[in-house]
């Protein structure tokens, strides 16, 4: 019986024990034992050590060449053996697009405390607390925003979507997330994006443990195009890492539950599914550190728009505008000169889930705080509130370093959904709306005035 064993690895200049790969989308070969991987050819009549090869494929056959996605997996039983019968389960808080319930208003502007930690014994599956929903999931389009709290580990228990890709941004505790592709451990300032398909077991490191999900529907998370920018900063590829390859070879009554167009099933094997000995591909999870993000921004006047902090983006049909946008506003200097520095006063197309992973955001710099939430949804105006505003507006124009922030937006181009639970049970600031009502006519009508 073997777990975990770490793997050799052909990716050039980088040695065995890292446990990473680098690189964003590269096309990736690893083996656990020599000599597991074929050279060559992808099905070869046996394979070594008397495994089995398999595809694992993210998009279609057919997808173009630079947008096609799949790995080849060379396993200890091909995955027909990791399902048997499928019984339904519930999970009554984790919810997927369409869950609109008409009794509950969504039109608002929104924000909630941290999700308190629980006594109860919560995993990956049960610890899953769903506050919007946006699309459907059944046409493959959309998002589901989650908090989750993990207070355990998964025991003999497997977890795989078929419905979406999973982006995975921790705010308390650390986790490993043990993948048929190999482990990635996570902690806060980083994120890990699951592909969808792929089986994992969540174990807690230290804990509890909470922090956001965003469950991608649609096209898979990608780069975004940097235009003018370049070649060079915000998110830059050689800074996400692939695990390399590890199996588990055991024996054991094992749990498997898979979530398939927004219900769950649960079926029972004997054996740990987590048995892919070596594998090649570009259809892998993958994990970034979010201190590495390089933000640019303007050195003279004015400031961009806050797509400029885009660290991942999922695209949608319609060119530029997106399904999924992950935008991270971390510590960064303020120079701009005779400007209003803190985002403005807007009414947005996409809709905006912000969760604060620490310190204080610029434009509230009161009630928003570590583990929190907010939305503002699509064409519903936001921005600084009157301290915000007011210390902005009369600040000496000065460099300055934010310090001490990290907070993230999951901005997609449909409206965001308030589940039941977001609505009833989780900590809403009722007052929250409240923080504009300062705001003061400033407006005489004398020429220059300012």
């Amino acid at each position: 019986m073997s777990d975990h064993i770490q793997a050799n690895t052909t990716m050039q200049g980088l040695a065995p024990a890292t446990g990473y790969m680098p690189g964003f989308g590269n096309d990736f070969e690893t083996e656990a034992l020599p000599g597991a991987l074929p050279q060559g050819m992808n099905s070869p009549q046996k394979c070594n050590y008397g495994l089995y090869a398999e595809q694992l494929s993210g998009t279609a056959f057919t997808a173009p060449r630079g947008q096609n996605e799949r790995t080849w997996c060379y396993r200890i039983r091909p995955s027909v053996k990791h399902v048997g019968r499928f019984s339904k389960i519930d999970l009554p808080y984790w919810k997927s697009a369409p869950c609109v319930d008409p009794d509950i208003i969504s039109l608002g502007q929104y924000r909630w405390d941290p999700v308190p930690h629980s006594d109860e014994p919560l995993t990956w599956i049960t610890g899953m607390r769903t506050m919007t929903t946006a699309g459907d999931v059944n046409t493959q389009v959309g998002m589901a925003a989650h908090i989750y709290l993990i207070t355990q580990s998964m025991q003999d228990e497997y977890f795989f979507s078929a419905d979406s890709e999973l982006l995975v941004v921790p705010q308390e505790g650390r986790l490993r997330f043990s993948t048929e592709l190999g482990v990635i451990d996570l902690e806060p300032k980083e994120i890990a994006v699951l592909p969808r398909g792929l089986v994992y077991r969540v174990e807690v490191l230290e804990g509890p443990a909470r922090g956001f999900v965003c469950e991608n529907y649609g096209q898979k998370f990608d780069l975004p195009g940097r235009g003018p920018i370049g070649a060079n900063c915000l998110a830059n590829p050689r800074d996400f890492k692939t695990p390399v390859a590890a199996y588990e070879d055991r024996e054991a009554r094992s749990r498997v539950v898979i979530k398939w167009c927004g219900q769950f099933h649960e079926t029972f094997i004997d054996h740990s599914p987590l048995d892919v000995v070596a594998w090649h591909g570009n259809y892998a999870p993958v994990k970034y550190d979010l201190r590495a993000f390089s933000p640019v921004g303007a050195i003279l006047f004015d400031h961009p728009d806050p797509s400029i902090f885009t660290v991942l983006t999922a695209p949608s049909g319609v060119e530029g505008t997106a399904n999924i946008d992950f935008v991270l506003f971390r510590e960064r200097w303020m120079v701009a000169e005779n400007t209003f520095r803190p985002p403005w006063y807007h009414k947005n197309i996409m809709s905006e889930l912000m969760g604060n992973i620490y310190g204080i955001y610029d434009a509230k710099p009161d009630g928003f705080i570590p583990g929190g939430t907010s939305l503002h949804n699509m064409m519903l105006p936001h921005g600084p509130d009157r301290d915000a505003f007011e210390g902005a507006s009369n600040e000496p124009m000065e460099p300055h370093f934010l310090d001490n922030t990290m907070s993230f937006m999951f901005e997609t181009r449909f409206p965001q959904h308030l589940t039941p639970f977001a609505a009833q049970e989780a900590p809403l600031q009722d007052d929250y709306v409240d923080c504009w009502s300062g705001l003061e006519k400033k407006f005489d009508g004398t020429p220059g005035t300012k």
